[in-house]
């Protein structure tokens, strides 16, 4: 009997860790007082930092930004920009994309066509981000 009880939790417990995953093998998330679980869903944090190349005059920096605005909207439209924006502070970081893609390579690719980073105004680097698949509407 004791075997049969010990059994059974065994079975339970492995059929409780198993449920922890959707039927995609992305993670759930889930609480003890009965809220749903769901999806994870990988978005990319590209963090803009201040380049090695920042000393063009005013008329070419201006130039370079209206390039880099004009790069930020056309990925935003191909649904490869989620959210863009200014950091605003005095750091190393000047601005944020949080951006959709299958990996790192792929947003590279996207980010290291930027005039800003192409001059080397910009460089980047890139982080994954995991959030609540349809938890947030980004508009």
């Amino acid at each position: 009997m004791k075997t049969l009880i010990i059994t059974i939790t065994f079975i339970v417990a492995i059929v409780t860790a198993s449920s922890n995953k959707s039927a995609s093998g992305n993670p759930t998330a889930s609480k003890a007082d009965n809220t749903p679980a769901y999806d994870m869903k990988k978005y990319w944090l590209v963090f803009l930092k201040k380049g090695p190349n920042r000393n063009q005059s005013k008329a070419d920096s201006e130039k370079i930004q209206a390039a880099h605005l004009a790069n930020i909207t056309r990925l935003h439209e191909q649904g490869k920009i989620i959210m863009a924006g200014p950091i605003g502070n005095e750091n190393d970081v000047l601005g944020i994309f949080i951006m959709d893609g299958k990996d790192s390579t792929q947003i590279a690719s996207y980010v290291a066509g930027d005039s800003a980073v192409i001059t080397g105004r910009l460089r980047f680097e890139i982080l994954p981000w995991w959030t609540a698949k349809g938890k947030y509407e980004f508009k």
